[in-house]
């Protein structure tokens, strides 16, 4: 069974709870107003025709005649009034047979034992009831419509402003730092809204002093391992040859590499770097760069393009992508140009799940991470250079229907335009 979710807007929302609560009180205000008048019309006939039947008394009884329509033993008189009449009272009865307006009677009973009797319908006075139905019914709908609209009007304002507090609350989740959700709703209005903008600008500014302060204490701590660390390799190339001297020159080695990583990614997380453009051939140059990083791979180039980038960060993430491919994948090792677009693809297990859903995440560990055996900094550093270059870099799995025996395959978008001197970047509009 498939189940459909339907999303309604608030909008829509508020403007039909307005346009529903307009809708009850205008039919409960519509019944109301047709009940009391229909029975002030009764009760009105009630009285005209109690008056007419005494006034058919009188004459009768002073001419012998009979006026207004009047009735001695009426066959038809209902029994209420035969009864009424058999204890000597006056009396009117309402006969309503479901068609129009109803009858409506009145009895007298005479001194000779007859009854006098009248009855009529007041057709008119019902019209006039209905032309009031007419009224209400109109009445209803305009006050529902207008519901409608106000909710619309309403509901509209309220949306705007909560769609632009989740697109400024969006753009600080994706890394802006300068983004405020209460600058981006703006208005004169103040409402709830402006509660939640400021909320969520209070926990962004303290996450984003937190992330800071986290930033400075690492570049710190890198800063201050780099000098030790860079004696101990020197003190390494001191030590007499054998196979203790090359694991210690080793691992001061792979030391010496985690601190300057770790430094650039506090560089990196700190939106100070900025791009020293060139105008390159890029098919050319990534054939350079790969035949000196890795010689086993293939590079194929479908369409050549001039790009105006940084020749050292795109050898860097260039770098760190075919770094990562050998060390987590399996030959062949195929890189491609196809335009500004640079893609670089391994035949092994693919990235794992973690990754293409959150993207690349530094010191994550587990075999089943390709950026996590290591200490998990080449993708992190590779998408943080992309990000200074207004490039995007994307992460998927191959198919292995469509595209062979699968594998991981990280694509890089180069932007059209560069990185302006503010360090904004270009929109990359990269296809679904």
């Amino acid at each position: 069974m498939v189940k459909l979710a339907l999303r309604s807007g608030l909008r829509w929302k508020v403007s039909l709870a307005i346009a529903g609560v307009g809708a009850l009180v205008a039919v409960a205000l519509s019944l109301v107003v047709h009940n009391a008048a229909r029975v002030s019309m009764l009760d009105n006939s009630r009285d005209v025709m109690d008056e007419r039947v005494q006034v058919a008394q009188r004459f009768y009884e002073t001419t012998g005649r009979l006026m207004l329509r009047a009735k001695l033993d009426d066959p038809a008189l209902p029994k209420q009034l035969r009864d009424a009449a058999d204890i000597g009272l006056r009396a009117t009865y309402l006969q309503d047979s479901g068609d129009g307006a109803p009858e409506v009677w009145a009895s007298v009973p005479l001194r000779n034992g007859k009854v006098l009797s009248i009855h009529t319908r007041f057709k008119d006075r019902f019209d006039i009831l209905d032309d009031l139905d007419k009224a209400l019914i109109v009445g209803s709908v305009s006050v529902v419509l207008g519901g409608c609209a106000l909710g619309i009007l309403v509901g509209g304002q309220l949306s705007r402003r909560l769609r632009k507090a989740a697109t400024a609350a969006r753009k600080l989740a994706d890394g802006d730092p300068d983004v405020r959700v209460r600058e981006a709703i703006g208005g004169r209005v103040r409402d709830e809204t402006d509660d939640l903008a400021r909320a969520v600008d209070g926990m962004a500014e303290a996450l984003q002093d937190r992330l800071e302060a986290e930033r400075r204490v690492t570049a710190d701590i890198a800063h201050e391992l780099r000098t030790p660390v860079t004696g101990l390799l020197t003190a390494a190339e001191l030590l007499p040859p054998g196979r203790p001297t090359e694991l210690v020159r080793d691992r001061a080695q792979a030391m010496r590499t985690l601190v300057e990583d770790v430094l650039e990614v506090a560089r990196l997380d700190g939106f100070a770097e900025r791009a020293e453009m060139q105008e390159i051939e890029l098919g050319e140059f990534v054939l350079r760069r790969v035949r000196a990083a890795a010689p086993d791979a293939t590079v194929k180039v479908v369409r050549d393009a001039y790009v105006s980038t940084d020749p050292r960060r795109l050898e860097r993430i260039l770098g760190n992508l075919l770094a990562n491919a050998a060390k987590h994948g399996k030959a062949p090792f195929e890189v491609t140009v196809e335009g500004r677009v640079l893609r670089v693809r391994d035949h092994g297990p693919g990235f794992p799940e973690e990754l293409l859903r959150e993207g690349p995440s530094r010191f994550r560990t587990g075999s089943k991470d390709r950026a996590g055996k290591g200490h998990g900094l080449g993708l992190t550093i590779a998408a943080g250079q992309a990000r200074v270059l207004g490039a995007r870099l994307t992460f998927r799995n191959a198919d292995p229907t469509a595209e062979g025996d699968g594998g991981a395959v990280a694509v890089l978008w180069l932007p059209e335009s560069s990185p302006t001197a503010t360090g904004s970047f270009p929109i990359i509009q990269v296809p679904d």
